[in-house]
């Protein structure tokens, strides 16, 4: 991703992490010192902070901080006791950590189509992946914006499964007034640099309000050790560094601004689109009353199969864009063996061919805005006048 600062009126990055950072760098450093002068670099002060701070975002007893969002989802399904030969309901249409977490158990992924509008899982077709062998639900709360939880509850209740939220993308966001990360027995945060609440380098949260399940995860994050060289468990090595936690810790005050920007942003977008009058040849993203959408991907669906040669236009323009996500987790090499063919999720499918995702993040202008659409609008002008012609 171009994360360099904005030198040509016509060029417009994907994603500008110095934007949000150089305004607080002065704090960020400051904080970050204190924790090397201290020298409580691993699950220090600042670690628990965040975790307390975390908690109360999302509305939950306990956060417990680890190494990533990857290793969130690992922890999760290890403290749910999910072995070999057991399985767990995922969507295709996710990043690869959300299957790939499942594998690592030796547990089997079963992939379940998503809804066309949200693009995350569809809950009508949840039960019907239901198997005796079926541990735990995974619903992704994508891009930002949650999937629907209470009709994913009921299955699971009625079959005595878990429910992972995946947040990782969604930090902040809401489904019927309750915060992502307080919707399952379990909530998985990533704080990779390119998500709304972004550190320098790796770091996970886990959210919970059940106490065992919270203690459980505490052991397993750290090698499953208590008190020190005593092992009840085989965990894994999955803390937070205190450095990484100090960081996040000065950015989390400025979270809930950066989220009504990111909304801003969406909302300007819509208006450019509709004036735009591109109804013909895309879809704009949107959301029911009930869900907060915190817009970490602005993705439009490109409805006449030109998507990758829009894609290329825009970079040639200086725009730019990226497609979340060319290649679904079931059609992927490495889950072959689970005997998916083409068609198996259709609307899946036909997402990974059509989503093209657009700069929005909080410190985007108007002006640069105004610049994306209108280069969309040119491009699909352009290709009338050539089949025209």
């Amino acid at each position: 991703m171009d994360n360099e600062k904005i030198s040509d009126k016509s060029k417009v990055p994907l994603l500008d992490v110095h934007r949000s950072n150089q305004p607080i760098r002065d704090e960020i450093v400051a904080a970050m010192t204190e924790v090397i002068d201290s020298g409580a670099f691993v699950l220090g002060p600042a670690s628990v902070q965040l975790e307390s701070a975390i908690a109360e975002v999302c509305d939950t007893k306990h956060a417990v901080g680890c190494g990533s969002g990857s290793d969130a989802l690992l922890l999760s399904l290890m403290a749910l006791d999910v072995q070999a030969g057991d399985e767990v309901i995922v969507p295709s249409f996710t990043f690869f950590a959300t299957a790939s977490a499942v594998w690592r158990l030796g547990a089997k992924p079963v992939f379940v189509d998503i809804e066309p509008d949200s693009f995350n899982l569809d809950p009508r077709l949840v039960e019907a992946a239901v198997t005796p062998a079926t541990k735990a639900i995974i619903p992704v709360h994508l891009f930002g914006q949650c999937a629907d939880m209470d009709p994913i509850h009921d299955v699971a209740s009625q079959h005595g499964m878990a429910v992972i939220e995946d947040a990782a993308q969604a930090i902040g966001a809401r489904y019927r007034d309750r915060p992502a990360g307080s919707l399952g027995d379990v909530g998985c945060f990533s704080f990779y640099p390119t998500k709304n609440l972004g550190g320098f380098g790796d770091a996970g949260m886990l959210t919970t309000s059940n106490d065992e399940l919270a203690q459980r995860l505490k052991l397993l994050r750290g090698h499953g050790m208590h008190p020190r060289y005593y092992h009840e468990f085989v965990g894994i090595n999955s803390r937070l560094d205190s450095v990484q936690a100090a960081g996040l810790n000065v950015k989390l005050t400025y979270l809930a601004e950066w989220t009504r920007q990111r909304q801003e942003n969406a909302t300007h977008y819509h208006q450019l689109f509709q004036q735009a009058s591109l109804e013909e040849v895309l879809m704009v993203p949107g959301h029911p009353d009930f869900m907060e959408h915190v817009w970490n991907q602005y993705s439009i669906r490109i409805l006449s199969g030109q998507r990758d040669a829009l894609r290329e236009y825009l970079s040639q323009q200086g725009i730019g864009s990226e497609i979340y996500y060319p290649v679904p987790l079931h059609q992927q090499k490495c889950f072959q063996a689970l005997g998916y063919q083409e068609g198996s999720l259709p609307e899946t499918e036909r997402a990974a061919q059509e989503v093209l995702s657009l700069p929005i993040f909080p410190e985007l202008s108007k002006r640069e805005q105004t610049t994306v659409v209108a280069r969309i609008g040119d491009f699909f002008r352009s290709q009338r006048g050539t089949q025209a012609a």
